[in-house]
């Protein structure tokens, strides 16, 4: 065939010679054959035709090569991404790995082969190859312009006779700018029909009809989020690299990196080089001079230059609206732009069904440097544009993230007063981000937002002190402007004022309620000035009002009344997760609540509110350093009037070292007062004094009377009476039940029983909480013993413990003296028919180890002795069900009622508890 009757293309037509395609320099051997011809006569490269050889510690994807393998069954798969993401390493592992479902084509392209003659020659040697020959009508070197479709034809016809269909892989098709070229391959595929099998890897989708092809079901896709590394797959890359990381590493590194291949292998490399590969990945300092080299040569450097300025200049943004990009760069064409930026798989992604666009996070760092570098000084205008746009959008916490990035303190403070995000700040579990932004902002920066921000975040970090002081800054400013404060600032002003007046030091307790009285009442009232949209949209508010006013309850000692607050501050039960920003608060709001009710002696509620306190923490993910330790104070509060000394201890341990229970002057009584319970209980008297010293000046009147009643108690331990009577506080009326019965047993201890009993009437008709009642009541008792009474010191020995039944509280029985023993020891170790069925297994020791504590206990049943017994044996619920003819449920019904009647919450306790009370 001559020269200019070779093949061609429809749209080579009178098109001059290309003359792109590198050439083989130097002379060939002596008898070496003449390589192949492209269209501009030069040599064809034969390394285009091979697959590029797996790369240096290669991870084999099992899932991907099979969805590869199941897509090439179709007419055509398509494989985009960005650089980097592996699309050419999965074709080519495919490749030649298998299976195929016909011999393999495989052609590598680069910008060369972007004319459709140098393409079509390539394409054409690459069949040639593979199948061994190709017809008269397709052969030979291109020249001439006539017969292209009729080539194409006899090509389609070819492949369709073929016993197999071939496969086509064209790699990097992105490179290949000729529109004809996408045309003449469309007119193939459409002709080859079942005869071809085509297989593209991309950047950027292809000028085919691909809406038609995935309509017509015809089209298999392998998208960039496909080709993401998973964790185990990072774990594999990293091993294959020699390194051996912590699973926390491996999914950091993975997070950051969003799976992406390429930066995943840089980083492997960079770790190699340090001596630790866990501390450098978690700064993940490792990265950037390799990644950024990367990604500034094979992304940013490869746009054009208005591509170029868009991405710098987006930068700034974490997420990218099209008329935000607009308000930024200035530019009418930024949203079209943005939009050839997602369509070209430039790490930059839509979110699903949004309009919003994000960059890939290393590559928004990368940027961020460029940006600084090539445009000093132009980060802080836009991170400024950016903060006015989110304003007015409504999108407060992104414009005042922008206004601090620019520097622009005074603003972004003021928008967050605005917006009334101080609220949040102090109840969502997520709000440590917005404290670190504002953490940064000057001490000395003028005006009331500044003042009221930095308030919220001395609260934040439990400062009382530095939020009174400025509190104090921002009334000055409030009152100072002529047209007066903003509603919004006023409201956040009194809200924290409320917030912040329980964590004060000592003071009046009637003062103290007036003024969380007053600031609730300015709060109630400025609520009604605020837009009703805004204050719909911060559920918090409510809450901390009410939590507020608990917490100045509780500090006064209105239980009841603290309670009812905080059950509502805590929301329902049966409330959904924290999908509104106040998980922290009802966290902290919980555990405040079973505090409250742990004093009044009801602790199955305390038990039940601080487990859920501690599960919604961990449901909200709020970190060991933010979390409340009210709730582990309830539980300890709890195990110990259960008589679950060990238990005690732990729970207590655990609330003192959270920061609320150092901070916050009432607990911390609560703390030391319970501490010095535990001390007294085995046996360590100085250990005592020194926890109750260690509680510092008492918060209120109520805390102070319950301070000297434990000193008093304390000294009563020391067998001092007179120190007992000379630490026990005044008892003015019966609102100062501690201080009551602390001077009722210490007149007891000094022998003055009448004197006890005057002190007691003062609570005769009081609202006692139910611990209260059992001391009263064992007060009573022990003075009826003193006084020979004995009947009558029975009857209220079986008052009290039926008061105490239902809480199993133990707690005022073992810390009574040994006086109880006497009063048991005529009834044969029973109370009497009138103490129902409770009795005291009692093992009195010198008063200095846990061995002395007698336990109040509800008799078991001779079934649940014999369950108990199995227990002790080790036999499993099954062995025991089948040694005693029960069901296994029956015998888990039996072990928790063992449970409960010993106030145990494990088999060992039980067991334990059961030797030490010799029924087994």
């Amino acid at each position: 065939m001559p020269p200019d009757d070779a093949f061609r293309t429809s749209t080579d037509r009178g098109g001059p010679a290309r003359s792109g395609s590198p050439a083989v320099r130097g002379p060939l051997p002596a008898g070496a054959p003449e390589p192949p011809a492209g269209y501009a006569g030069e040599p064809l490269l034969a390394a285009k035709f091979v697959p590029p050889e797996r790369p240096h510690a290669y991870v084999h994807r099992q899932r991907l090569t099979d969805r590869l393998a199941s897509a090439a069954t179709g007419p055509l798969t398509l494989i985009t991404g960005p650089a980097g993401a592996g699309k050419t390493t999965l074709a080519a592992s495919w490749a030649r790995t298998g299976p195929l479902p016909g011999p393999l084509v495989w052609l590598t392209l680069d910008s060369c082969e972007s004319a459709p003659g140098d393409f079509w020659a390539y394409v054409l040697e690459g069949f040639r190859r593979t199948l061994g020959t190709t017809p008269r009508e397709t052969a030979g070197p291109p020249g001439a312009d006539r017969g292209g479709h009729s080539r194409l034809l006899r090509l389609a016809a070819l492949l369709e006779r073929l016993p197999r269909p071939p496969v086509l892989v064209l790699d990097g098709f992105d490179r290949v700018r000729a529109r004809e070229v996408a045309e003449d391959l469309e007119f193939l595929s459409e002709h080859a029909g079942p005869g071809l099998r085509l297989v593209l890897t991309s950047r950027v989708e292809p000028l085919l009809p691909l809406h038609r092809y995935r309509a017509e079901d015809r089209l298999a896709e392998i998208r960039a989020a496909d080709l993401a590394f998973t964790p185990y797959e990072t774990a594999v890359l990293l091993e294959r690299h020699r390194l051996s990381p912590a699973p926390a590493t491996v999914g950091l590194l993975t997070r950051r990196t969003e799976g992406w291949a390429a930066g995943l292998r840089l980083c492997a490399l960079a770790l190699q080089q340090s001596v630790d590969p866990d501390a450098v990945a978690r700064s993940f300092a490792a990265s950037p001079g390799a990644v950024a080299d990367y990604l500034l040569n094979e992304v940013l450097d490869t746009q054009p230059a208005a591509l170029r300025d868009l991405l710098l200049q987006l930068s700034v943004l974490d997420h990218v609206h099209p008329d935000l990009a607009r308000a930024l760069t200035g530019r009418p064409d930024a949203a079209e732009l943005l939009d050839r930026l997602v369509r070209g798989n430039v790490f930059v992604t839509r979110l699903p069904g949004t309009p919003w666009c994000r960059l890939h996070p290393l590559f928004a760092q990368v940027l961020q440097a460029q940006l600084h570098h090539r445009r000093p000084g132009l980060a802080a205008r836009l991170h400024h544009r950016a903060a006015r746009w989110f304003a007015a959008a409504g999108d407060a916490d992104r414009a005042v993230g922008h206004a601090a990035a620019a520097g622009d303190w005074r603003y972004g403070a003021d928008q967050a007063v605005r917006t009334l995000l101080p609220g949040r700040l102090l109840a969502a579990p997520g709000s440590e981000a917005l404290y670190r932004l504002f953490s940064r902002m000057p001490a000395d920066l003028p005006g009331a937002g500044p003042a009221l921000v930095a308030g919220a975040c001395a609260l934040y970090r439990h400062d009382a002190a530095a939020c009174r002081e400025r509190l104090a800054a921002a009334a000055h400013q409030l009152g100072g402007g002529a047209s007066g404060p903003t509603p919004e600032a006023a409201l956040v002003h009194a809200l924290l004022t409320l917030v912040c007046a329980p964590l004060a030091p000592g003071q009046d307790d009637r003062g103290l309620r007036r003024r969380a009285g007053e600031a609730a009442r300015q709060f109630d009232t400025l609520l009604e000035r605020v837009p009703r949209p805004l204050v719909e949209r911060h559920p918090e508010l409510a809450a901390l009002r009410c939590a507020g006013l608990a917490h100045v309850l509780l500090r006064t000692g209105e239980l009841d009344a603290a309670r009812r607050y905080f059950t509502r501050a805590a929301g329902p039960d049966d409330g959904p997760p924290d999908d509104r920003g106040t998980g922290r608060l009802r966290h902290a709001a919980l555990g405040l609540l079973a505090v409250t009710e742990s004093l009044r002696g009801e602790l199955t509620a305390a038990t039940g509110h601080a487990t859920a306190a501690m599960a919604l923490a961990d449901r909200t993910g709020l970190p060991p350093h933010r979390r409340s330790g009210a709730g582990h104070l309830a539980l300890a509060i709890a195990a110990h009037g259960h008589g679950a000394h060990q238990d005690a201890q732990r729970h207590l341990t655990r609330a003192e070292q959270c920061p609320d229970t150092r901070h916050d002057p009432t607990l911390r009584v609560e703390c030391g007062l319970l501490r010095a319970r535990l001390h007294l209980a085995r046996g360590r008297r100085e250990a005592a004094r020194s926890a109750l010293d260690d509680c510092g000046p008492a918060p209120s009147a109520w805390s102070a009377r319950r301070l000297a009643a434990a000193r008093s108690a304390a000294a009563l331990a020391r067998g001092d009476t007179a120190a007992a009577l000379a630490a026990a506080p005044a008892a003015p009326d019966g609102t100062a039940p501690a201080a009551a019965l602390a001077r009722a047993r210490a007149h007891l201890a000094a022998g003055h029983p009448d004197r006890a009993l005057r002190h007691l009437a003062a609570l005769d008709g009081a609202a006692l909480s139910r611990p209260e009642q059992v001391d009263s009541l064992l007060v009573r008792a022990h003075a009826a013993v003193l006084t020979g009474v004995p009947d009558t010191a029975r009857e209220l020995l079986a008052r009290a413990l039926d008061t105490a039944r239902s809480e199993q509280l133990r707690a005022p029985f073992t810390e009574a003296g040994p006086w109880l023993r006497t009063l048991l020891d005529g009834t044969g170790d029973r109370a009497g028919p009138a103490t129902g069925h409770l009795w005291f297994g009692v093992r009195w020791g010198d008063g200095r180890s846990a061995a002395g504590t007698p336990y109040l206990v509800e008799p078991l049943s001779h079934r649940e002795r014999q369950v108990l017994a199995g227990a002790a044996r080790l036999l499993s619920a099954d062995e025991i069900a089948a040694e005693l003819c029960l069901s296994p449920n029956t015998v888990k019904t039996h072990l928790k009622a063992v449970y409960r009647k010993l106030g145990v919450s494990r088999r060992r306790e039980a067991v334990d508890r059961g030797r030490e009370l010799r029924l087994l």
